[in-house]
């Protein structure tokens, strides 16, 4: 989850109580993860025996509603890959029930995941007002969703009357002894509280960062029959697009296209398991038979089902003075900026952006320019990128790729972020 700030707290809680306090259902004590932006389109999990995702939609960052463009990718790579996919909501410094329902009514128009399953309300920053999170959470239910409230104990507590609260709905609670690699929670650290439905032990699941939950009650079966993400209770248009969440689609990925093995793949084509190392990685496609490849490096046959492309299939139209665009759900002014064949940074200057950050869905914005715009392609940086490896994988320059995307300091770029080159 991306959060303002990070606080690792102990409290101790016994053993006993924990066991007590969890209800038998089919999920308790399944461990999955939740994604932001900086997770990238498709996110990732951090081991096989996770079973369930939570992907932020967007919120409200105490000045304006935002959009996370990853979240619908998210959750259709998330029930593609046999997960149940949840819902969160930023909402910092929400202080009255009018601003509240017009920010649930925009988020809830666009959730992507089954009717019964989590929509969380993330509570960690900024004013905090009991009455109005208790409305919120009421909206949310009576909507046909789960409603739960993410937060971290210690500012909960100081800033809610959290008692109130989880005496009628679910919460789920962050608190860590340390940033160490956590894949299993350690309960001496659990923050003792009644009503904890999901408990989020760690935001570094894997080298690197990821946060870590683990389900107390089963509430992360909410929206799926038994379990099963392929049966939920109701539809969603993630469903069946979450089957080609690829860039490029199917068996018409080709050779030379730089691809990146899936995390759910599980073995080569000889039957051998492929290892977690490999999975994440760029590499290009040097050999194709049939609906199997051979990646650069790796030279064992692989299905083309268990790689996801980088490769754009598409080329940016044409574009005459005076056109203009109007803002999709999901959209940020990179995006619309590289279909245009211009920068986000002329598009903010036209449009007379003060935040290029926040746009919003059925906004028409005066696109400027006629130019045709190459086929442009796109990289998500992975942990452990740098400029100028990504340079080398793509064949171009730091320059080049500082110039493409606005880039004020070359060193600082974050896993997540969407570039193009």
């Amino acid at each position: 989850m991306k959060k303002l700030k990070k606080v690792a707290i102990a409290a101790v809680v016994g053993l006993g109580l924990f066991a007590s306090a969890s209800p038998a259902f089919a999920a308790v004590g399944d461990q999955g993860v939740d994604w932001a932006v900086y997770q990238g389109n498709q996110g990732q999990f951090g081991y096989g025996h996770d079973k369930f995702s939570i992907s932020q939609i967007g919120g409200y960052n105490g000045q304006g509603i935002y959009w996370q463009s990853t979240y619908a990718s998210q959750v259709q790579s998330s029930i593609a890959q046999g997960k149940r996919a949840h819902t969160y909501i930023w909402y910092q410094s929400v202080t009255n029930t009018d601003l509240a329902k017009s920010i649930l009514d925009t988020m809830l128009a666009q959730v992507q995941t089954p009717k019964g399953s989590i929509v969380a309300l993330d509570v960690e920053d900024g004013v905090a007002n009991t009455d109005v999170i208790l409305w919120s959470l009421q909206y949310i239910k009576d909507r046909g969703y789960t409603p739960l409230l993410y937060g971290y104990k210690h500012f909960l507590t100081n800033n809610l009357d959290l008692g109130r609260i989880s005496s009628k709905f679910g919460l789920w609670m962050a608190q860590y002894p340390d940033y160490n690699v956590t894949p299993v929670p350690n309960y001496n650290y659990f923050p003792s509280w009644d009503n904890i439905q999901v408990f989020q032990f760690t935001s570094t699941y894997v080298a690197g960062g990821l946060d870590g939950n683990i389900d107390l009650s089963g509430v992360t079966d909410n929206g799926y029959k038994n379990g099963n993400p392929e049966k939920p209770n109701t539809e969603t248009p993630a469903i069946e697009a979450g089957k080609e969440a690829d860039h490029v689609k199917g068996n018409a990925k080709e050779v030379g296209m730089t691809v990146k093995v899936n995390f759910s793949s599980s073995a080569y084509a000889t039957g051998e398991t492929i290892p977690d190392w490999i999975k994440g990685t760029s590499y290009k496609i040097i050999e194709k038979s049939g609906d199997k490849v051979l990646l650069d490096g790796i030279m064992s046959w692989i299905s083309i089902y268990d790689v996801e492309t980088l490769d754009a299939s598409t080329s940016a139209p044409v574009v005459s003075t005076g056109q203009t665009h109007v803002v999709q759900y999901g959209e940020n002014l990179s995006g619309i900026a590289v279909k245009y064949g211009t920068t986000w940074q002329e598009l903010a200057r036209v449009n007379a952006l003060s935040n290029p950050n926040i746009i919003y869905p059925g906004r028409t914005l005066s696109v400027s320019g006629s130019q045709l715009a190459s086929k442009v392609g796109v990289c998500v940086v992975q942990y452990g990128d740098t400029l100028s490896s990504i340079a080398a994988q793509f064949g171009t320059t730091v320059e080049r790729l500082v110039s493409a995307n606005g880039i004020s300091n070359p060193n600082y770029i974050y896993a997540g972020q969407v570039l193009n080159f």
